[in-house]
Parts: C-alpha cells; sequence; structure tokens
C-alpha cells in the first residue's frame, strides 16, 4: 500500500504540473505576435485644421507610405488626396483662414532644409527659396492676411522673421536676427513682438520688440528658463512661463504699458504650453506631468473649466480650435494606442473620430500599457523610467529586456505611443525607458545634473535601470541590453564603450560617436541655440576639446567586446554619416559581430514606411539572434559581421 501511495503521488504531481504547463503555455499562447508590416501599418495622421467654414479638414497622413495631405469631412468618412508625392514628405501648414487655399511644407528627404508652398485649385507654388534655405511658418497674423515665417535666406546663420501677404505673396523683412533670437509671438496690433535667447540649454532670456520704435526690453531679472506663450487678446499684456523661483516653470503675465509682472498659475509640474483661442474666449494651457501631458481648457469670462470627454480610456493631449471657436480638433491616445484626430462640438459635447490609425489586423488588447516606476542611482538619486512589461513575461517565463534611452541631451521619454516599443515588446522584450539625470520635465536642478558629465553619470543612471530590469522576477537578468537614437545611440556607444560588460548587446540609431566633430559641424540654422549647447557640452574650439574627445565613443572603440547594430540616414544633417561610418570600421577591428544599416534617402530619423520596416525588422531580428539567443542570424545569411543597406 506504501509503494501504491507513492505511485498515486507521483501520478498526481505529474499530472499538477502538466497542468501548470499547459496554463503556462495557453497564458502565452494568448498573446498574439504581429510582424514589422503590420505594426508598421499604423498610420501617423494628425490634423492641420478647420477649412474655413469647419466643413473639412486638413490631415497629413504615411498611410501611402510616405507623408501627404489629405481632406476629410468634419464628421468623418473618407480621405480625400490633396497631394500624391511618392518621394519626398509632404507636411501640411494649414487651410487660409478665408479660402481653401493650402499651405504646406517640403524638405529634401530628411535634409530638415523646408520650404513653404501653396496648393490652390491651378497648382502648387514656392513661396520661399529653393537653394539651401530653410524656412519655417510662425502662425498666421490676427487679421489672417498674412503670416510669419523664419527664414535664413539674407544669412545662412541666422533666421530672420518675415511676414508675407497672402494677396500678393511678397515678403516683407521684420526682424534682421543677427542676435540669433528664438521668435515668440506677434502682437495682433503688429506692434511688439517677443523673442527669447537661450543662454544654456535650460535658461534663456526674454525680450519684447517694439516694433514701431526698434526698443527692446529685456523681461527676466535673473538667470532663468523664460518661454514667450501669448499675448492678451485687448494686447496690453503678454503671457510667458519661467522658472525663476522655483523648480519647474510656471505662468507669468507682463503688463505692456508699466511693466509690471504677475504670477497668473503655478503647478507641481512644468506649464509647458499656454495660448488664448482666436478671439479670447477660451485660454488653453498644457502641463507636463510625470512624462504625460495634461489639457486644461478655461472659459475666460466666467473662469469655468471645460470638461472634455473621456474617450476610450485615452487621455486628450492636444486641442486645435476653429477660428470661430465652436469646434476643436483633439488629439487622443496613450501609450498602448496610438493618436487618433476627433472633431469636437463645444456647445453639444458631439465627437466623430476623423482617423483609425491602427492597424485593423492588431488587436489592441495585445498592447501593452506603460507603467512609471523609479529606482535609485549608484549615487540614491531617484530616477524615474516608463516601464513596458511583455503580457507572456512571467516568473515561469522570463523575458530579455532593454534600457531605452531617448534623445537630446535634455530629452525625455513619454507616456505616449510607439511602434517600435510596441513591436518589441509584443515580441517578448521587456524595456525601460530611462529619464537619466539631465532629462526635461523633472524640475531643473534634474536637468542640469550632467551638464559636462555625459557619458558619466547619465551612464550610470542607465545601468542603475539595467540592474532594476534584473531584478525583476519577469526578466532574465543575463539578457539585458541597450538601444537608442541620436543622444540616446551616444548612451548607448557609450555603454559599450565605457562599460562593457554591463550590457549585452547595443543597438546604436543615428547616434553621436564624435562629440568634437558633431559639435562643430552644427547645421547653420542652430546659431541660437549652438552656444546653449556648447554651455552645456562643452566649446570644442577650447580645452574643451580634451574632454570631448574622452567621452566619444569613436576614440575608444578597442573596449567594445558585445554585438553591436548602428542604422543611420545619409542626409542627415545633425549627426553626419561619417560619424556611423567611422565607428563601424573601429569597432569591426575587435572582431566584434556589427550591423550597419544606412538609408540614403532618411534624415535624423526615419520617416518612409518601407525604411521602417526595414530598420525595425533588422533591429527585431539582431537582438532575437544576439540577446535572445535564438540560433537564426539577423539577416539569415550566417554572417556576423558588419552588412550595409542602402
Amino acid at each position: 500500500m506504501k509503494n501504491f501511495s507513492l505511485i498515486f503521488s507521483a501520478i498526481l504531481l505529474f499530472v499538477a504540473c502538466k497542468n501548470n504547463k499547459n496554463e503556462e503555455t495557453k497564458e502565452i499562447a494568448e498573446v498574439k505576435t504581429y510582424s514589422i508590416e503590420q505594426f508598421m501599418g499604423n498610420e501617423n495622421a494628425f490634423a492641420n485644421g478647420f477649412s474655413p467654414d469647419k466643413s473639412k479638414v486638413l490631415i497629413t497622413s504615411n498611410r501611402s507610405g510616405v507623408f501627404n495631405m489629405y481632406s476629410v469631412p468634419t464628421e468623418g468618412g473618407d480621405f480625400m488626396p490633396i497631394t500624391q508625392s511618392d518621394s519626398a514628405s509632404v507636411y501640411g501648414i494649414s487651410y487660409f483662414p478665408n479660402d481653401d487655399r493650402i499651405l504646406f511644407r517640403m524638405d529634401g528627404n530628411g535634409d530638415e532644409i523646408f520650404k513653404i508652398f501653396v496648393k490652390d485649385s491651378t497648382g502648387i507654388q514656392r513661396l520661399t527659396p529653393e537653394q539651401n534655405v530653410r524656412a519655417l511658418f510662425q502662425g498666421w497674423a490676427k487679421d489672417g492676411k498674412s503670416f510669419y515665417y523664419n527664414s535664413n535666406e539674407r544669412n545662412p546663420q541666422m533666421m530672420d522673421v518675415y511676414e508675407m501677404d497672402i494677396a500678393t505673396f511678397k515678403p516683407k523683412l521684420l526682424l534682421k536676427n543677427d542676435d540669433a533670437m528664438d521668435f515668440g509671438g506677434i502682437s495682433a496690433d503688429k506692434n511688439y513682438m517677443l523673442l527669447s535667447k537661450a543662454v544654456n540649454t535650460n535658461d534663456s532670456d526674454l525680450f519684447l520688440l517694439n516694433l514701431k520704435t526698434n526698443q527692446k526690453t529685456k523681461i527676466n531679472e535673473t538667470l532663468s528658463k523664460n518661454s514667450p506663450q501669448d499675448f492678451s487678446p485687448d494686447g496690453k499684456s503678454f503671457y510667458y512661463t519661467t522658472d525663476a523661483e522655483g523648480e519647474f516653470s510656471y505662468l507669468m503675465k507682463y503688463n505692456i504699458e508699466d511693466g509690471s509682472k504677475e504670477k497668473v498659475l503655478e503647478k507641481d509640474w512644468d506649464i509647458i504650453a499656454f495660448y488664448f483661442t482666436h478671439n479670447g474666449k477660451y485660454q488653453v494651457m498644457f502641463t507636463n506631468e510625470d512624462a504625460k501631458t495634461e489639457m486644461y481648457v478655461t472659459e475666460v469670462a466666467t473662469g469655468k473649466e471645460l470638461n472634455f470627454p473621456e474617450i476610450d480610456g485615452q487621455e486628450i493631449s492636444a486641442a486645435s480650435f476653429s477660428r470661430d471657436e465652436t469646434m476643436a480638433l483633439l488629439t487622443v491616445g496613450s501609450s498602448q494606442l496610438p493618436t487618433n484626430t476627433y472633431s469636437y462640438t463645444i456647445a453639444t459635447g458631439e465627437y466623430h473620430k476623423l482617423t483609425d490609425v491602427l492597424n485593423k489586423e492588431i488587436n489592441p488588447d495585445d498592447l501593452v500599457k506603460a507603467e512609471v516606476v523609479r529606482f535609485k542611482s549608484f549615487d540614491g538619486l531617484e530616477i524615474p523610467a516608463v516601464y513596458y512589461q511583455p503580457k507572456q513575461a512571467s516568473a515561469n517565463n522570463k523575458v530579455p529586456a532593454l534600457v531605452w534611452v531617448h534623445g537630446g541631451p535634455g530629452g525625455q521619454s513619454r507616456q505616449s505611443f510607439s511602434s517600435l516599443i510596441q513591436y518589441l515588446v509584443n515580441h517578448g522584450y521587456s524595456i525601460l525607458a530611462v529619464n537619466n539625470r539631465g532629462s526635461s520635465g523633472y524640475g531643473k536642478s534634474f536637468f542640469q545634473m550632467d551638464d559636462q558629465n555625459h557619458g558619466d553619470k547619465d551612464l550610470k543612471d542607465c545601468i542603475a535601470g539595467k540592474d532594476w530590469l534584473a531584478s525583476q522576477d519577469v526578466i532574465d537578468k543575463d539578457k539585458i541590453g541597450i538601444i537608442g537614437g541620436s543622444y540616446g545611440g551616444y548612451m548607448t556607444m557609450a555603454a559599450l564603450t565605457y562599460a562593457p560588460d554591463e550590457f549585452q548587446v547595443g543597438v546604436n540609431i543615428f547616434g553621436v560617436t564624435n562629440w568634437i566633430r558633431t559639435l562643430k559641424s552644427i547645421p547653420p540654422w542652430w546659431a541660437s541655440f549652438k552656444d546653449a549647447l556648447y554651455t552645456e557640452m562643452g566649446d570644442p574650439n577650447t580645452a574643451d576639446s580634451m574632454r570631448l574627445k574622452q567621452i566619444s565613443p569613436l576614440f575608444h572603440t578597442e573596449n567594445v567586446i558585445k554585438p553591436l547594430m548602428v542604422l543611420q540616414g545619409a542626409q542627415d544633417p545633425r549627426v553626419l554619416k561619417i560619424e556611423s561610418d567611422e565607428i563601424v570600421e573601429g569597432v569591426k577591428k575587435n572582431g566584434v559581430p556589427v550591423e550597419y544599416v544606412v538609408f540614403e534617402d532618411e534624415g535624423h530619423g526615419f520617416v518612409k514606411k518601407e525604411n521602417e520596416i526595414e530598420a525595425y525588422g533588422r533591429i527585431l531580428k539582431f537582438l532575437d539572434h544576439y540577446l535572445k539567443g535564438e540560433t537564426q542570424t539577423p539577416m539569415d545569411t550566417g554572417k556576423t559581421e558588419a552588412t550595409e543597406v542602402k
């Protein structure tokens, strides 16, 4: 009987284990995985405003594979193509205030040298110079008879301010911007212009320019972050944000006649934008609250806050109002779902969905909602991060992970949708988007903590993020990599170079690897920001170059021992292709697996669907092979040496 009991117990244990295994398999099988083609089948579409009669809305969308303009009825319906470019992307600006003509902009395959165009019933006309002149739309005049824009046609380094009359399309120079100021708006009566001047990457000076007398008045009295927002509807004052007396930016009002100031509103987070609707009926404010945008709209006359509808549990992150202030275009989305545009009638609360960007083949329940987490870094500093955990991850099914580093310096990973992140998470990778010291959104002290300390404490924050991942019971602690673009690409290379044993792989997406070259080759139209960037990073033309060389991974490639992937746009004006060419060559000498992907028709960021499919599909194959440990090689070629795709 004793032997029978043992046998019976063993049978029960076997059945229980089998049931547990079946439950685990069932749990994993419930999450459907999708191809990169399906994820890139998500449309990227955003609204550019109502037509004058509000019967339709201008939409920019990449549904054709590149960005083009479309119109859609205000109550929803089919998209009607306005442009049909199959190469260069077309970005809508807006309908004209009083007719159906359309302003839009284009650049040269990502070179960021934008031109402004108009489209009417007879065709398309370019309004700004063709050769090597960058122009940026800056808003319509209050009367709707002209618009303002920046252009460097007079001096490649100076973005002057122009006004263009829409009857004649003749430009008028309003400001020779020899002091490399940033445009902040013009009053309705055209008597005043707001300007700011970056001092460093956080702080800026604010000025009020009298366009009649040319007198310029400095508004701030202390070194602080000062950002112009909007003139009051009556033109007697203007509003700006500042962090002069606190960690976060708050709202101030400046009275033009007597120069007096008053604090209007303060939050526990940064107020990042404030403006009045066209006739001043509503004031609109946006805040950055723990990496998520919050919107507050108030009726000026009553002080009553407008209550917008909650749509499918998602957040409204932006609103664009019609000129008569009766309707708004709402931007709605979440970390789990891509943003859509809705038209909204204020009086009735009625809304209509204008875009439906999630690929119909993807079940939203298979996607992951981000979670904000915090962990302690090497020195006890609390670091915020945005965490994505695959639904198939469990203590019995540990998954590999990636530390994701945002661009910048000074950027922020936010609680918003990313097709690439969701694609990787869907295929079983946990992602921790670290907001290391130096990131924006967490106060000016936190923001300044990495000044002239890059590749050191900010890198240690990323390593602490890796350690946090390793402590999670659903993560395979031996399979953690690092990935990032631009400044995040630099952090990826810094990790592989200066902490070569910490991460198992690195994916560098157009990342800086030689700070001396990058800082010297800043595009000419960034002159207003160059000195500020030099203050944070160091001046490559001074003794700072010694430290810049020390923190540049290109000069220390012999330290790289882990597999590396590099992706680059050949037209990138910020991080030149030679940066990636040279880092690849240096790492290859170590006998380390390197994959190199170059796109001839992309710049600083990939915007064409076929290139996104190629790039992101290659990233997953690389990670599956070198991090997850699957036998298939990245390109199904059996090779581990560098490859290049053009």
